[in-house]
Order: C-alpha cells, then sequence, then structure tokens
C-alpha cells in the first residue's frame, strides 16, 4: 500500500504530527495530488552534504515543477478551476523558494516521508502486536512511547496540582491579608469610646480567632499540598531520568555503534529522526518538569511556610538540572565521521548535530562549532577533565563553523565542508608501535545558552579513533588499526583501548564484513575460505573449522609480524586480496567464478580428477594482491598429467589487459572449474576484437596473452610459467605505442621480435 494512503489513516497525535509536517515550505496539498510520484523519486540517493549533488537536486526540483504544472493544466470544469490556480501558484512558491538551494527541498521531503514511515510504523505497532518496526525490536519501541505517555500524563497531573496549590495559596494570602485588617482594626479600638470598642472588640476578637483557625489549618493544607507536588515531582524526575538512560545509554549508543561497524563496511547506522524525536520529546518534558518546580520555588518564596519542602525543592533543582545536562552533552553528537584514515593536506568533511537544539531554541543565538585534533592521550586527559591547557596534536584548517537550523526537518547541524588537516605532531611511540598504530580523535566543541541564559553548556565530543598518514603507502596499515579498533573496541572504554587478542570467529565476522563491503557483493567468505585464512594466519594444515573455533589472534599476528617465509604481514595479504577485487574482479567474484582461498595442493586435489584444460582461479600466496590461473593438462616432457601455475597477475597486468581477455587468449583452458565452458563464463567480459581501419586507415594493434606449453624453458620444476618473460612482447608493444610518434619507428627492431 502507498505510503501516503496509510498516513491519510492515522489518528489522533500521530494525524496532527503528519499534518504539522506541511505548511508554506510544502503544502500538503502537493504531497496528496503528487504522492505516487513523490514516493517514487531516488530522494535516499542523494548526499545533502555534497554540494556537487546540487545538479542532482535541481533536477528533482524541475521534475516536481513539472509535474505540478502538468496536473493544473488537467483540471477541468467549474470545481477544477480553483485546484488550477492553487496548483499554479505551488509551482511556482516552491520553484522561488528552493530555486536558489535545490538541496533543502531533498531535506525537506526525505524529512516528510521518513516521517511519515515512522509514524505509520508506530500507528502498525499499536494495532498489531505481533508487527514491529524493520529493526525488529517493536517491544521496546512500544516500551519507550508507552513511558512517554506516561510521564505526559504526570507531568499533566503535576500542572493541575501545581494551578491548584497556587489557587489555594492566592485564596490563602488573601485570609491572612484580612486577618492583618482585623488585627489593624482591633489596634485603633483605643481612640473610641469604652461602650462602643467593647461591642467593637467582640465582633473583630471572634472574626479573629476563626480566621487565624483557618489559616493555621490552611497553611498545614498547604504545605501538605507542596509536600504531595514535590514528591509527585521526584517520581516524575525518577521516571524521566530512567527513560533518558534507555534512550542515550541504550538506543544512542547502538547507534554509534552501528556507525562505528559502518566504518568497517558494516550496514548504515540509520537516521537520527527517531532518536532526535525521543530526545525533543525528553527535553520537553524536563523542561515542563523544572518550570514547575521554578514555580513551586516562587510560590515557597511568596509565601514562606516552615518545614522539609524548601530543602525538598532544592534537591529536585539539582536533579532536574542534572537531567537536562546530561541530556543536552549527549545529544551532542557527530553525525557523519571525519575519514577514520586521515592523510595530511588533504580536504575533509565532518557533520556535528545536536538532537535538542530546535526544541531547547538553541538556533536562535546559533552556535559555532570548533574542531581540533588531539591525541590517545590528551583524549584520555579530557575524560578525566584533567586540565589540557587547549593543547591539540596538529592544526587543522577551515576547523570553525556556525550551527544552521534547518526548520523544514528541525535539525540543529554544522557542516564542516573543507576541513584539512595541515599539519600533526607525534608523541613518542611505545616498543613496536608505528606511525600507522598510533590513533588520534577530532574534538569537537561548542558553547551555548538555553532558557534566556539560565543555562550554559560547554558541550564536547569525540570522533571515533583517526590514523594519519602523510602518504597513500601507509594507508593499508593505517586501514588495519582502524579495522581492529572499529571492530573490537567497547563501549564506555578509555580512549582507544582495544583487546589485543581476540577470538579467530570474532576477527572472522570482522574480515567478511570488510571484504563483502569493499567487493560491494552479497557474496562474502564461506566457511571453505575462512579456514584457508585461518591455516594461513596460525600456519596450520587442519581442515576442520572447529579447530580455529577457540583460537585466539593478536594483533600481533594480524598486522605486525610476517608470515613466515615472507615479508608481508596476514592484513597486507587480505587486504592485497581486497584491492585487486574491487578495482578489476568484482563482476568475477560474484559470478562465482573465483575460487581465490585455495593452496597450490588444494588446487592440484581439486584439478587432477578433472579433464584436461580445466582450470580454477586462486590468490597468490606469495604475491600481496596476486591471482594464479591453475589448469590441469599433460607435461610433455613425460607420459604424464600435471596441474600447471601461471605466474601471479596483479593488479598492474589488468591495467594493461583484463582477466577476461587472457583467459580467452589462452586456448588451452577450456573448462572453469569444475566443468563450465570458459566461453559461458567469461565472453561477456571480453573486448570485443577490433579489425576495422581507424584514423588514417591504420590497423589498431592488440595486446594478447601467450604461454608456450611446449618444451619450454620458461617452465620450472613444479610447473609455474613465469610471466616476466612470456609477456615479453605484450610489454614491449605497449611501451611501443606510448612513445612519442617520431620515435616509435626508429627504435622498431628492437621492440618488435
Amino acid at each position: 500500500m502507498a505510503l501516503w494512503i496509510q498516513a491519510q489513516q492515522l489518528q489522533g497525535d500521530a494525524l496532527l504530527q503528519m499534518q504539522s509536517l506541511y505548511g508554506q515550505h510544502f503544502p500538503i496539498e502537493v504531497r496528496h495530488y503528487l504522492a505516487q510520484w513523490l514516493e517514487a523519486q531516488p530522494w535516499d540517493a542523494i548526499d545533502l552534504e555534497n554540494q556537487q549533488e546540487e545538479f542532482k537536486a535541481k533536477r528533482l526540483l524541475d521534475g516536481l515543477i513539472q509535474e505540478l504544472q502538468k496536473k493544473a493544466e488537467h483540471q477541468m470544469g467549474e470545481d477544477g478551476f480553483l485546484l488550477k490556480i492553487k496548483l499554479g501558484h505551488y509551482a511556482t512558491q516552491l520553484k522561488s523558494s528552493y530555486d536558489p538551494c535545490p538541496l533543502e527541498l531533498v531535506r525537506c521531503v526525505k524529512h516528510i516521508l521518513y516521517t511519515e514511515q515512522r509514524l505509520v510504523q508506530e500507528a502498525s505497532n499499536a494495532s498489531s502486536p505481533g508487527s514491529g518496526p524493520v529493526d525488529g525490536t517493536p517491544q521496546k519501541y512500544q516500551q519507550i512511547n508507552q513511558t512517554f505517555e506516561e510521564l505526559r500524563v504526570m507531568t499533566q497531573d503535576t500542572e493541575n496540582d501545581l494551578r491548584k496549590l497556587q489557587h489555594s495559596q492566592e485564596y490563602f494570602i488573601i485570609q491572612y491579608q484580612e486577618s492583618l485588617r482585623i488585627q489593624a482594626q482591633l489596634s485603633s479600638l483605643a481612640s473610641i469610646p469604652p461602650a462602643e470598642r467593647v461591642q467593637r472588640e467582640s465582633g473583630l476578637q471572634s472574626r479573629k480567632s476563626t480566621l487565624e483557625v483557618w489559616l493555621t489549618r490552611e497553611a498545614n493544607t498547604l504545605q501538605k499540598y507542596r509536600q504531595e507536588l514535590a514528591e509527585k515531582h521526584q517520581r516524575t524526575l525518577a521516571l524521566l531520568r530512567k527513560q533518558q538512560t534507555v534512550i542515550i545509554d541504550d538506543e544512542l549508543i547502538q547507534w554509534k555503534r552501528r556507525q562505528q561497524l559502518a566504518g568497517n563496511g558494516g550496514p548504515s547506522e540509520g537516521g537520527l529522526d527517531i532518536l532526535q524525536a525521543w530526545c525533543e520529546k525528553l527535553a520537553d518534558m524536563i523542561w515542563q518538569n523544572r518550570q514547575q518546580i521554578r514555580r513551586v520555588e516562587h510560590l515557597t518564596q511568596q509565601l514562606p511556610i516552615p518545614g522539609p519542602t524548601e530543602e525538598l525543592l532544592t534537591e529536585l533543582n539539582a536533579t532536574v538540572t542534572d537531567i537536562i545536562s546530561a541530556l543536552v552533552t549527549s545529544t551532542f553528537i557527530i553525525e557523519k565521521q571525519p575519514p577514520q584514515v586521515l592523510k595530511t593536506q588533504t580536504k575533509f568533511s565532518a557533520t556535528v548535530r545536536l538532537l535538542v537544539g530546535g526544541k531547547l531554541n538553541v538556533h536562535m543565538n546559533p552556535p559555532q562549532v570548533k574542531a581540533t585534533i588531539i591525541s590517545e592521550q590528551q583524549a584520555k586527559a579530557l575524560l578525566k577533565n584533567e586540565n589540557t591547557r587547549n593543547d591539540s596534536s596538529g592544526e587543522i584548517l577551515n576547523n570553525n563553523c556556525v550551527m544552521e537550523y534547518h526548520q523544514t526537518t528541525g535539525t540543529l547541524s554544522a557542516h564542516f565542508r573543507t576541513m584539512s588537516l595541515k599539519r600533526i605532531k607525534r608523541s613518542d611511540r611505545r616498543g613496536a608501535e608505528s606511525v600507522t598504530e598510533e590513533k588520534f580523535t577530532v574534538l569537537f566543541e561548542s558553547q551555548f545558552s538555553v532558557g534566556g541564559n539560565e543555562l550554559v553548556f560547554h558541550v564536547k565530543t569525540l570522533s571515533l579513533p583517526v590514523v594519519v598518514i602523510v602518504h597513500g603507502s601507509q594507508d593499508n596499515n593505517a586501514t588495519a588499526t582502524v579495522l581492529w579498533d572499529n571492530a573490537f573496541s567497547e563501549p564506555g572504554r578509555v580512549p582507544f583501548v582495544v583487546p589485543d587478542k581476540v577470538l579467530w570467529p570474532q576477527l572472522c565476522e570482522a574480515l567478511n564484513m570488510k571484504y563483502k563491503s569493499e567487493v560491494q557483493s552479497d557474496r562474502g567468505l564461506s566457511e571453505d575460505n575462512l579456514v584457508f585464512l585461518a591455516q594461513k594466519a596460525f600456519s596450520s594444515s587442519s581442515n576442520n573449522p572447529e579447530d580455529y573455533c577457540n583460537m585466539t589472534i593478536s594483533w600481533s599476528q594480524f598486522n605486525r609480524e610476517s608470515l613466515p617465509g615472507r615479508n608481508f604481514t596476514f592484513w597486507q595479504w587480505f587486504d592485497g586480496v581486497i584491492e585487486l577485487m574491487k578495482k578489476h574482479l568484482k563482476s568475477h567474484w560474484n559470478d562465482g567464478a573465483i575460487l581465490g582461498f585455495l593452496n597450490k595442493q588444494q588446487a592440484q586435489d581439486m584439478l587432477m580428477s578433472k579433464p584436461n584444460g580445466t582450470f580454477l582461479l586462486r590468490f597468490s600466496d606469495s604475491e600481496i594482491g596476486g591471482i594464479t590461473i591453475a589448469w590441469v593438462a599433460e607435461n610433455p616432457n613425460k607420459a604424464e598429467r600435471m596441474v600447471w601455475n601461471l605466474m601471479p597477475f596483479t593488479t598492474k597486468d589488468f591495467s594493461i589487459r583484463s582477466l577476461a581477455d587472457r583467459i580467452s587468449d589462452l586456448n588451452h583452458l577450456l573448462f572453469l572449474y569444475p566443468n563450465q565452458p570458459k566461453e559461458e563464463v567469461f565472453s561477456r567480459y571480453c573486448t570485443p576484437p577490433n579489425s576495422k581501419a581507424v584514423g588514417d586507415g591504420y590497423v589498431k594493434p592488440e595486446i594478447k596473452q601467450v604461454v608456450k606449453v611446449e618444451n619450454d624453458p620458461m617452465l620450472d620444476t613444479e610447473g609455474e610459467f613465469d610471466l616476466e618473460e612470456t609477456m615479453d612482447m605484450a610489454r614491449q608493444v605497449e611501451e611501443f605505442l606510448r612513445q612519442p610518434m617520431e620515435t616509435q619507428w626508429s627504435g622498431q627492431h628492437s621492440c618488435i621480435k
């Protein structure tokens, strides 16, 4: 069912919330008449933080205007006349509003559609207990919403009690003033004749006695009202704190954890709209209760009555201030993290958001946010509230930004778009630690006031750890540090402590997540693939997955110590595979054409039972980012079959000629393991032959893969071909074609054999 149809069936508070989404910035009539078109557009595909996406937003704006104009033109008859005028007016209005900033239209529509979806989902959860939100936590969401309803009722109850107290106190003051007036009259009786004085004094004394009895009784009643109201506020604040703990310490922390895992290739952390809605409700209710407590304080000062209420009110004031402070400081968050591998002299961006900024009217005096890079030790000192003397560990350019309020979405955020790390100051390294293991963080801080300067907040938040590099060659080791930190850090840790050892299955999960994300594939690492990786990491020969379940792998084994007999680490090898796959072999992996994670002996065992010409693709054990072809064929030097292995191809080779073309060139490769004709698998990726004359009549040359099998002196004793020699002709032709025209033919005799 279309979202708009479901949204129109909302009732009560949900319907009011839905209606409040619309106004002059986006009329509800536009939503109604263009519902199908609006829901079909790729709003989520546009990155609001990327100014280069503005042309896509402009295209959507133009499409919206055209659809409105078309809808207006189709209105016929007397009833359609007014609608035609109205829709035409909306088209002009929207064009005028969003033409200068089309990304704001995208922001507005995304917010509307997301909020409608949330409201519809919540309504569905309430009516169907068996169903729930996408994340599968219907009970928790229902519990949060039920608690908010309970808090609303409690806050309304204390508001009613406060009004009752106020009215009672006002009447008490009137009666007290009447008592003072009677006392004044009694004092003035001395000046009148005795006979008259006795008569009047008797009546006044009677009225005074009656009033004093009433005042004493009513004073006790007022004190009781104050005490009961304070106790109700205690219960409300306790529930508010509990609700805040659920939202901030559970839901928001979980969002931050998803954000951290997204840095390793995990699923997106999701939007913040639901969390912001909850935090705004919290802020609203906390502020209402704070104002109520302040009014009770005013009443107490206006009419002091001895008792425990004053001390209780002081405690309530401190509690509610503590709760609002915790909410504000906890909801100053990083919506878009800076890159975790940060290269100096390179532009980068980040977005900081205050989830309660709109509700507390912080945007009325927009605060400025400052970004600073600090070391791990400085981050530790900061969290201990130690004086860091405004130290930093480097210089960030364009590191100040004013928070902007987006009225259509109600978000208050600061978008740092052109920051650049000019320099970095490194600390002394410990033991074998390299520069790519040193962690920094970007500190974002701001200061603002709420409630007419009643409360002033100095808020700070730290980014996920970043590793600073100065050259691209450091990227893979820096990525290893980030991956280990993102995968294995614990919530609430001391910056930036991670375990030195983890269980092998934990690392498998992180590697699989990273691999699927980088290769952009639903085909992750199989159990056999993970066994191969375990064998490599632990120098083991066991093929049983259960043998590795309880084994631990250390950081040193992961990316500090070289693999036995190699000059690279486990991670460097694995990262090389990822780079090769995502740059050149993504499609072949997704097709299942690459087995990849096999050693030479496994390949031989698999191929020897297959017909000659059967081949498979496996990653090289000896070369980072290498892949080799193994195939079974006759040995021309002996009367037996054997498995041959080409020297590995790398990214450099595939930038000259693709894998599909190379396999097509090699006629002795017939079937991809186990038995697929190679044409069925690779032909659609091959470069079409080009025999036509180009330019001024010349035929374009082609490079082909050639391997000589029979009596080839380049064949080593293990059946491997050295591509450094077999590709001589291809490389010479390539170099020849790159030469300037005037020198190409002068050296022809030395380039082509």
